[in-house]
């Protein structure tokens, strides 16, 4: 307001800078991140050549893509907001016991092939990812869009891939925003995680696997809003120096 009253001479309580503001179309918006290093221009680049290509063949039934990540659910207290008289509390357990899921999420019937497991996700468990999709024997070319991660790019998958002919495309580096999967692991999260204890980590991994078990009856509304094949689009005049 110290501002507003210094360059126009106009002095305005903090109201009256929002109704101002609102009335010329701007609005309150919580500011966002993308990782440091991310290149913007290699990320339009691959939306238009790679991504968008490939959407249009799964959509007309020429293509099956999936979107492939890993998500580590942690037993550990994840703290929300809730409207309440006084502060509440909930217990924290023991340990930091792990929950892995490997995932692959079809882009348009948002299906989902998992592989789980206690210990930790490497290449493995990938090309047992991989056995589960062949074994659906689908009768048109099969892409898999994933990220960089070292048990995803290495030999043995590649030649595991290259037998029944699935081609893994590899988003550029720093670009969690264009794998559609993300959206879904969030979703578990909030579900199963926030402000919900679990007495032991069995029953943990039973509400985290049936809520995935679910997410195409029982929970479909809403993940089913969150991967839509709408992408963020960022520009260079957002970013705050």
């Amino acid at each position: 307001m110290s501002i507003i009253e210094k360059l126009t001479g106009l002095k305005r309580s903090e109201t009256q800078v929002k109704k101002s503001l609102k009335a010329i179309g701007l609005k309150r918006l919580k500011v966002g991140h993308v990782p440091s290093k991310a290149d913007l221009d290699k990320q339009e680049k691959f939306i238009e050549e790679e991504l968008e290509p490939r959407i249009e063949e799964a959509e007309s039934g020429q293509r099956k893509l999936f979107f492939v990540d890993a998500a580590h659910f942690v037993l550990a207290p994840f703290l929300g907001f809730l409207w309440c008289f006084a502060r509440v509390f909930i217990k924290a357990p023991a340990g930091r016991q792990r929950f892995n899921v490997l995932g692959a999420l079809d882009a348009i019937t948002h299906e989902l092939i998992t592989i789980t497991n206690d210990t930790y996700i490497n290449a493995h468990s990938f090309i047992d990812l991989l056995y589960k999709i062949t074994s659906r024997n689908f009768s048109v070319p099969v892409t898999l869009v994933l990220d960089n991660a070292r048990y995803q790019k290495c030999k043995i998958v590649w030649a595991v891939a290259k037998l029944p002919d699935i081609e893994l495309l590899y988003i550029p580096a720093y670009s969690p925003d264009l794998n559609l999967i993300e959206r879904l692991w969030k979703f578990v999260k909030k579900k199963c995680q926030y402000s919900i204890y679990y007495p032991d980590f069995a029953s943990f991994k039973n509400a985290i696997t049936d809520c995935l078990s679910n997410t195409g009856t029982k929970y479909k509304k809403e993940p089913d809003s969150l991967v839509t094949l709408k992408f963020q689009r960022f520009k260079k005049e957002q970013f705050l120096n």
